[in-house]
């Protein structure tokens, strides 16, 4: 911190000082940042494009699925790229409420997607149950994926 106070001064003395080498070196300095920091917004942005093309829906079904999996997953790449890398974390909630019941602590299950999936292809899985919340019965809730992270190809 005391070293970022001390650069920031002395590069305000030598821009006040010499203000002709100064000021063309901080310009370009401050160019360079701006278009760092555009291409990260960018990318940001078609990533969170790429993410909301994904249909990903999830039904407990234990008389589809094993009995320690019971939660059916179908994701959709709705997108004109191969999904290459999925995680997710399941949350549950009480019809119509907006208070997440499920338990998402470090002992939760760590939830990925199928690896490489097509653009328009269509993948289906059994998951297992993130921990509920004490007196909540699974079969009662509705379960959808959150904090999407993702990578795509380019």
């Amino acid at each position: 911190m005391l070293i970022g106070v001390l650069l920031i001064i002395t590069w305000l003395v030598l821009l006040l000082r010499y203000p002709s080498k100064a000021l063309p070196v901080s310009l370009a300095a401050v160019a360079g940042l701006a278009v760092v920091a555009a291409s990260v917004a960018w990318l940001d942005h078609r990533e969170a494009q790429q993410l909301a093309r994904l249909e990903l829906r999830m039904v407990y079904a234990p008389e589809q699925c094993p009995a320690d999996r019971p939660l059916s997953l179908t994701l959709r790449n709705g997108n004109d790229v191969p999904l290459l890398e999925l995680g997710w974390r399941v949350a549950a909630y009480a019809p119509g409420d907006t208070v997440n019941l499920a338990d998402n602590l470090y002992t939760a299950p760590r939830y990925r997607g199928p690896g490489e999936l097509q653009a328009g292809a269509v993948w289906h899985d059994c998951l297992p149950l993130p921990p509920l919340r004490a007196g909540y019965r699974a079969q009662t809730l509705e379960f959808r994926a959150e904090r999407l992270q993702g990578s795509f190809s380019n």
